[in-house]
């Protein structure tokens, strides 16, 4: 499932009939290639952390914490997702809890119906947890630099808001499974075997009277060899993990001081990758294999495609209709901002959805603070809106891929009844609080 092949093809047609020039691909190169670097490198962070056992340890960790009790499950769960989104990327931290959920309701040997609430759980929250930092996520890095707000003003006025909608969806998706939700799951005896022998593509042979847990049907999609077990060496995992704390926090840090996000993203992953070579004599090699560089190809591609809708016409548009109504107030902004890109969103894709909103209000003439509001409800929309439909954003697609090869069926229509039940409310409520948030910076 290569998603740079139809849009590559796509944007290679565009180009080759003018509609798109030269002049204009190096502009977009410019445009997306920091924020594509950004998004690669976090990747990379990721699968170094899955090589040293960061995620495996997780998973029992989640079961171990959970104490038996399917309802604490959920909520330790919805935390995983958020933080996973919150420290990488969100297609990123779909590829990486998804398998680990699964193998966490393989091992607690759930039924069916008992473990939905836990997968739409990692699907809905991990995605919209790319809200509340801007570098979460690969359009909203680029929809960023083009209105040119920096991360920080981002995060002041963006975080509480968005950390409101998301408590409100993981509130509702929890009412609406509640019946489904164990009360008592099993509980795993303090074991350092157990964590020991628990890997992301790894399940548990339900032959065994005990929880030992062997090489199944379970694979992690960024990952080649399914007999890959390594052992987890505790100090090289915390060296790690301060790493990415460390290069997080250095994203708003450098901020600051001008640094582009991507010379700090790149030097995190190369740190780690350093680390583990020098602790462990592991090479880059099985990193930059299953690193997805289509990703590169992936951001150009789209771009190409939303700037020729842009020259023919889309967004003079959007610009006609919505202008009038969008200037009236920063509540107008908001609300019709953040519902009209959550439609778009549903209809063609969050990327595009989000990049045609973004320069759509670039030629409203809108003052600079109302197109600083209307721009985060345009986020808002596309990270949360998007979710009604699994074609709204690349992670729900991925997620329904992960899920078909592990044989859990989930049909759209399926995923369209219990999100059209959560998101609309929930996008509703985040782009309220957006607007109330924001009246203490004016």
């Amino acid at each position: 499932m290569n998603e740079a092949l139809p849009t590559s093809i796509g944007a290679a047609l565009i180009i080759m009939a003018g509609i798109v020039t030269l002049a204009d691909t190096v502009e977009i190169l410019n445009i997306i290639s920091g924020a594509a670097i950004t998004i690669i490198a976090t990747i990379i962070m990721s699968l170094v952390l899955d090589s040293i056992g960061f995620f495996r340890w997780t998973a029992v960790n989640i079961i171990k914490k959970a104490n038996g009790s399917g309802v604490l499950l959920y909520w330790y769960i919805c935390l995983l997702c958020f933080l996973m989104t919150l420290f990488f990327n969100n297609d990123g931290s779909i590829l990486i809890t998804t398998p680990i959920i699964i193998q966490i309701v393989t091992i607690l040997n759930l039924k069916p119906h008992q473990k939905m609430p836990y997968l739409f759980a990692g699907v809905l929250v991990a995605t919209t947890s790319s809200s509340p930092i801007a570098v979460s996520n690969l359009a909203n890095l680029i929809a960023l630099r083009i209105v040119g707000l920096d991360i920080n003003a981002y995060v002041a006025l963006m975080f509480v808001p968005t950390i409101i909608g998301i408590t409100v969806l993981t509130l509702l998706l929890y009412l609406f499974f509640k019946k489904d939700i164990p009360k008592k799951i099993l509980a795993l005896p303090d074991s350092d075997h157990i964590s020991i022998q628990l890997n992301s593509m790894y399940g548990m042979d339900h032959s065994k009277k005990h929880n030992t847990l062997v090489v199944d049907k379970f694979h992690h999609p960024l990952k080649k060899d399914p007999n890959y077990l390594p052992e987890i060496n505790w100090s090289l995992f915390r060296i790690c993990i301060t790493i990415v704390i460390f290069t997080r926090a250095s994203f708003f840090l450098g901020s600051s001081f001008g640094i582009p996000l991507e010379w700090i993203a790149m030097f995190g992953a190369f740190l780690l990758i350093l680390v583990r070579w020098y602790r462990n004599g592991t090479g880059a090699i099985d990193v930059l294999k299953k690193t997805p560089w289509y990703i590169l190809i992936f951001a150009f591609s789209i771009y190409v495609i939303v700037h020729a809708l842009h020259k023919i016409g889309l967004t003079f548009v959007l610009v006609t209709y919505f202008e009038g109504l969008i200037s009236m107030s920063h509540f107008h902004a908001i609300f019709v901002t953040g519902i009209l890109v959550a439609i778009l969103s549903n209809i063609f894709n969050n990327i595009p959805a989000v990049m045609i909103g973004t320069l759509s209000l670039m030629e409203m003439g809108l003052d600079t603070h109302t197109m600083h509001l209307a721009y985060l409800a345009n986020i808002i929309g596309s990270d949360i809106g998007a979710l009604i439909s699994p074609m709204g954003t690349l992670a729900t697609l991925l997620w329904i891929y992960i899920l078909r090869l592990n044989k859990i069926p989930i049909t759209w229509g399926k995923y369209f009844r219990v999100a059209i039940c959560v998101i609309p409310l929930s996008l509703l409520v985040c782009l309220l609080g957006l607007y109330l948030w924001s009246r203490l910076f004016i």
